[in-house]
């Protein structure tokens, strides 16, 4: 039998190398899927010459089991597997498509988008919470309470208020972690210390929240410009005319209703220009386009209070989130603008969707406000530089790692 090591481009698996799956066994060096795999088998990969002339000598038992390509050791392999698990054949994993692969090749099955499986189980719950909250206010209380039967919101109404509700919590989690592991810092005195897993498990998918927040925001535009598309609304429109004349008023203007609503669709048109251009600037091909000066000069184009404080590639867009979790803030907040204290619209005691909403995304500019302090600033500056504090809390394991 012949042993052949190789890495090979995903390109060079071709129908034109059939004869190294047949008469050979190729062992991927550069693999990435196979050493994850591996970590936690018993299985172990043959890397050099050597190695291989040292299991060349090694009992039968003993001997961890590769697969050959012969159509003849094939089914004996899987079989002896089956039977035994602790000798389950050794699978080197390519990364091939289905058909490129010949037929004694035994394929496993790859999840997909393992990165996207806990952002999407978030937003769901959200979603549903947000949902659930929204229904009970604004369709079944008026049909318990006044025998109304609204249910023709939920398709466009209910859901225009669950969008955004979403969308404001996951770009708040966003920033949530970064405040979180700052105050740590803070607390330890040093940036040579691991975070908790869960924290760094948090950290890890802010890209994926920050692309379901915009996904999300952009449905919230569609949703709020089909508003006058409905029927429904074209009948209220009717109503609302034939009740001004009932009462004579030739003037329907309300200048606390304009400017609200002037003030608020303003703040989330800009809040979601921000949040298309965070978007932009996360794909790897165009943030790598921008050299230092195009780096500070959109950081002047923001404006902002935070830009000054961050570092590191990833300024852009910490800088552009934060100023797009203001805007969406302070549209949330306009949105309400005197229902914070009118009694009606505290149906069965429990608060508009927009308070709620906005509690989150405030308490994360609160703390940034906070940690924004000369003195908190200063002493996280110099931590962030390599500054260590002379007593560190009792407990701590300081680790090589750098800090997020």
């Amino acid at each position: 039998m012949n042993v052949l090591q190789a890495a090979l481009y995903r390109r060079c698996h071709c129908g034109g190398l059939k004869w190294l799956y047949t008469q050979s066994v190729i062992l991927d060096g550069v693999s990435e899927m196979m050493e994850k795999r591996q970590a936690d088998s018993q299985n172990t990969v043959v890397e050099d010459q050597e190695t291989w002339h040292e299991l060349a000598i090694m009992d039968p038992v003993d001997k961890p089991h590769l697969v050959h390509k012969d159509s003849e050791d094939q089914e004996a392999l899987l079989l002896n597997g089956a039977k035994h698990p602790e000798h389950r054949p050794l699978l080197v994993s390519f990364a091939l498509e289905e058909f490129e692969f010949p037929s004694s090749v035994c394929l496993e099955e790859m999840p997909l988008f393992p990165q996207w499986h806990l952002p999407l189980k978030l937003m769901a719950i959200l979603m549903a919470l947000t949902f659930l909250y929204t229904f009970i206010r604004d369709v079944l209380q008026p049909f318990v309470s006044q025998s109304r039967s609204d249910f023709y919101k939920i398709p466009i109404l209910v859901m225009n208020k669950t969008l955004p509700w979403t969308a404001i919590s996951l770009l708040a989690l966003i920033y949530l972690p970064g405040l979180l592991a700052a105050l740590l810092q803070l607390y330890r005195g040093t940036k040579y210390s691991s975070f908790p897993g869960w924290l760094e498990r948090w950290m890890s998918m802010r890209k994926q929240l920050g692309l379901l927040a915009f996904f999300l925001a952009a449905l919230h535009a569609i949703y709020s410009l089909c508003y006058p598309m409905r029927r429904s609304y074209r009948y209220k429109l009717l109503n609302w005319a034939y009740q001004q004349v009932q009462q004579n008023q030739e003037d329907s203007w309300v200048a606390d209703d304009v400017w609200r609503m002037e003030i608020y669709v303003s703040l989330g048109i800009m809040g979601l220009g921000l949040l298309a251009l965070l978007a932009i600037s996360s794909i790897p091909s165009i943030s790598d386009t921008l050299n230092w000066r195009e780096f500070t000069w959109m950081q002047l184009l923001t404006g902002l209070l935070f830009v000054y404080l961050s570092s590191g590639p990833s300024v852009l867009q910490r800088s552009l989130g934060y100023a797009a979790l203001v805007l969406c803030t302070a549209h949330a907040l306009v949105y309400g603008w005197r229902k914070w204290v009118e009694p009606k619209h505290y149906v069965w005691y429990t608060p508009p969707s927009f308070i709620l909403a906005s509690l989150l995304p405030a308490t994360v500019l609160l703390v940034k406000a906070v940690l924004l302090l000369p003195c908190l600033d200063r002493r996280l500056g110099q931590i962030r530089r390599g500054w260590e504090s002379p007593r560190p809390p009792r407990g701590r394991g300081v680790t090589e790692k750098d800090s997020l």
